[in-house]
């Protein structure tokens, strides 16, 4: 089955205007873009044909071709990150039997996880979307209370059913619990892990559906697929010793330069 993998990125963001150029540095002290840094983190996923650059912005577009990506000029009326994957599909003539979709904030996605992720959909032939959710222990699930208590948004968690099919995507920390927990100690909370795994079909429909409340409310394009009674299958991923955060807020960019120090990644 062939994969593309997209990473969609815009410049005009409303939290962070233009987090894709933000500089991350890295072990080794060089200092390389949040889009490069997503755009290597794509490259490393094993199995994939083919991975793009898909954006609005000729500040990115240069950017990233001067580091090598392939880059897919899409309209600046996609809404969100899955309308801009359908509409780079559509430019490259379609034909993928998967579409990855790794948003270019989450430079520390590990290939494993988009691997697991893939195959997981394939595994399940009825699924259209499927995505990655990672168990929090005490440490991350802390992170995110401190963010929210801050006012800020911070990573989105997950619920889903015996069957993994999602429940519920949320900026809010569901499930509420009233226990704490030590930093290395497994939680009941399930962090989102922002990449999706689509089908073509239904990839090229979500444009056309409308937007519900939900995803109006929490701002996650994935509930679209959720108000419009398609099933989002969540794939479990380890981490195995890697640390895994986004950068969703300016305040977010020591915390990953401390963890790609701490990883020796560079």
């Amino acid at each position: 089955m062939s994969v593309l993998i997209v990473i969609p990125a815009r410049y005009a963001s409303t939290r962070y205007p233009a987090k894709p150029l933000a500089l991350l540095k890295g072990a080794s002290g060089q200092s390389r873009s949040l889009i490069e840094r997503s755009w290597r983190a794509a490259s490393e996923v094993n199995g994939v044909d083919r991975v793009v650059v898909a954006t609005d912005d000729v500040r990115i577009q240069e950017a990233a071709e001067a580091f090598g990506a392939e880059v897919v000029m899409t309209s600046e009326a996609c809404a969100n990150g899955t309308e801009r994957c359908a509409q780079a599909h559509e430019v490259l003539g379609g034909g993928y039997d998967i579409v990855v979709n790794l948003q270019g904030d989450a430079p520390l996605t590990p290939h494993w996880f988009v691997e697991d992720l893939i195959s997981g959909l394939r595994a399940a032939p009825a699924a259209e979307i499927a995505t990655p959710v990672l168990r929090c222990d005490g440490a991350t699930l802390n992170s995110f209370l401190t963010d929210r208590k801050a006012g800020r948004v911070g990573g989105t968690t997950s619920v889903f059913d015996v069957n993994r099919h999602a429940m519920y995507f949320s900026k809010e920390v569901v499930p509420f619990t009233t226990e704490t927990y030590a930093d290395d100690a497994d939680t009941p909370v399930f962090h989102h892990v922002g990449v999706y795994a689509y089908r073509p079909d239904a990839l090229s429909a979500y444009p056309s559906w409308p937007v519900g409340p939900l995803e109006q409310l929490e701002g996650l394009e994935q509930l679209r697929f959720m108000e419009n009674g398609r099933s989002v299958l969540c794939v479990e991923v380890e981490a195995k010793g890697r640390q895994f955060w986004e950068l969703n807020n300016p305040e977010d960019v020591p915390k990953i330069e401390a963890m790609m120090a701490e990883m020796g990644l560079a």
